[in-house]
């Protein structure tokens, strides 16, 4: 997925969830901070949003828009309507997102997770492909430690994630 592609998924789920304002908050929210970002972290052809004022809308995106959906067969990327509430992300998350809006409509806004929030969050998940994302964004420099270890501690998440997280961290940017 390109930023193009994420604008286009934007303006669509905007129109299906009527809200003109959606949460980006997959790892394709990268997009938001870092237009150009590593090959490796936007190979994804999902994006996952919740509209941010009508929660409730998140079926008729995934319905319209979502996998195997006509929008995915003409475009060869789907938009995955998820509730934000799914991920496990630090405080103030929402305070520090970053805006896109769709190129051909200014009113269309998508507020993408800030890089050091989607890492914390992918790191509360630790699956292999999340935690292979994270470490691509410490490789290219995209994401600083100690912030991380920040938005760590501020996840609500149970202590053994946050542990689990915080070693890998610190294993893996040693080994860096």
């Amino acid at each position: 997925m390109n930023r193009e592609q994420l604008e286009h998924a934007i303006r669509a789920a905007c129109d299906v969830s009527e809200d003109n304002e959606l949460i980006i908050f997959g790892s394709q929210a990268i997009l938001g901070q870092f237009p150009q970002p590593h090959e490796e972290l936007i190979k994804s052809i999902e994006v996952d949003v919740s509209p941010k004022n009508k929660r409730e809308a998140v079926d008729k995106i995934d319905g319209a828009l979502g996998e195997n959906s006509q929008f995915h067969k003409t475009h060869g990327f789907y938009v995955h309507g998820v509730p934000i509430e799914s991920a496990i992300l630090p405080k103030s998350w929402l305070e520090r997102t970053i805006k896109v809006h769709d190129y051909m409509d200014n009113n269309k806004t998508g507020y993408c997770i800030e890089a050091h929030d989607l890492a914390a969050s992918k790191l509360m998940v630790f699956r292999e492909k999340d935690t292979g994302f994270v470490r691509r964004l410490l490789i290219e420099g995209m994401i600083n430690v100690d912030i991380l270890i920040e938005r760590l501690m501020a996840t609500v998440a149970d202590r053994e994630k946050k542990e689990r997280a915080l070693l890998w961290t610190q294993r893996t940017s040693k080994s860096l």
